[in-house]
This record gives C-alpha cells, sequence and structure tokens, in this order.
C-alpha cells in the first residue's frame, strides 16, 4: 500500500482536503482508505447502545456488524497508543492510504495552511512535508498550491506514490 499524509494545523483545511481528495482518486479509479489521528478523546458509540455497553462493561474489543458494514472498537485501557505502523497494518489492501495527522511521523506528507489561523509553518523545519496547500501565496523550497486545487494537489500525491 502507497501512503501519503495531510497535516497541518487546527482549522487548516486538512479534513475538507482530505474529504476532496478521497473523491479524486476514487474517480481516478484507485482504492483508498484514511487514518485520522484525533488528539482528544473520541467514541463512535452511543451510550445505551448493546455495543456501548459491552465496552463499558469490558470488553477488549468490541465489533459491531451489518450488512451494510462493519466496525470494530479496541479499548486500549492502559496500552500505549497504537503506532502509525501498527494501524496501517490493520487496514485490508488498497491502491493508497491517506493519513490525515501524525505531524511527527516520517511519512511524506503536504501541509495545509490558512493564514487566518495565524499558525506558523510546520514544513519550513520539517523535511517530511514535500509540498504545501495555501490560500495565500508564499514561495518555499518545495511545491506550494493553492489550496482548492485538488486535481493539482492528486497529480503531485499520485506522481510522489507512483500509483
Amino acid at each position: 500500500m502507497k501512503i501519503y499524509g495531510i497535516t497541518g494545523w487546527k482549522n487548516s483545511g486538512k479534513t475538507g482536503l482530505m474529504e476532496r481528495l478521497v473523491s479524486e482518486f476514487v474517480k481516478r479509479g484507485f482504492s483508498v482508505s484514511t487514518i485520522k489521528h484525533a488528539h482528544h478523546s473520541f467514541d463512535v458509540d452511543r451510550s445505551g447502545k448493546d455495543s456501548h455497553r459491552h465496552r463499558v462493561a469490558g470488553a477488549s474489543e468490541v465489533l459491531l456488524a451489518s450488512r451494510n458494514r462493519f466496525a470494530l472498537m479496541h479499548e486500549l485501557r492502559a496500552e500505549d497508543e497504537p503506532s502509525l505502523e501498527v494501524l496501517l497494518a490493520k487496514l485490508s489492501p488498497v491502491d493508497l492510504v491517506l493519513i490525515e495527522g501524525f505531524k511527527r511521523d516520517r511519512h511524506p506528507k503536504i501541509e495545509t495552511f490558512r493564514a487566518v489561523t495565524g499558525t506558523e509553518l510546520i514544513a519550513t523545519n520539517d523535511p517530511t512535508i514535500h509540498a504545501v496547500a495555501s490560500d495565500v501565496a508564499m514561495a518555499l523550497d518545495r511545491p506550494v498550491f493553492d489550496l482548492d486545487d485538488t486535481a493539482a494537489i492528486a497529480n503531485f500525491i499520485q506522481s510522489e506514490v507512483a500509483l
């Protein structure tokens, strides 16, 4: 599987770009999966539902299945957060895995940047960021794309991973 990351600070446009890239690559005939890192506790289960009750009772894993999809929830309890490598191994094979977040990991990435956030560019000190997608023009030592130019960004990623 080929992997490529989209990273950036909060509200920089990561999720919107991810969504557009998934659609673009699927339209091009590629199979795509995604991994998203959350910096906070989250729950995909609802209180009172059977699967939630199983987890609260102490189940290490709960697999919820229907004819349309299945979801496997794994409670870490006292375990360390799994590495990106461990998470990638859990995915079924696809042509491309797009990874949102995981700033500190060493895979190639595009940084999303919006001037309104007032944040510093991560790319200036991170060689794993191979390009920037921004809402403002800037001069860098790597490609800079318009944040809304999904096709050009997809072409760059496709070339980078040799899809």
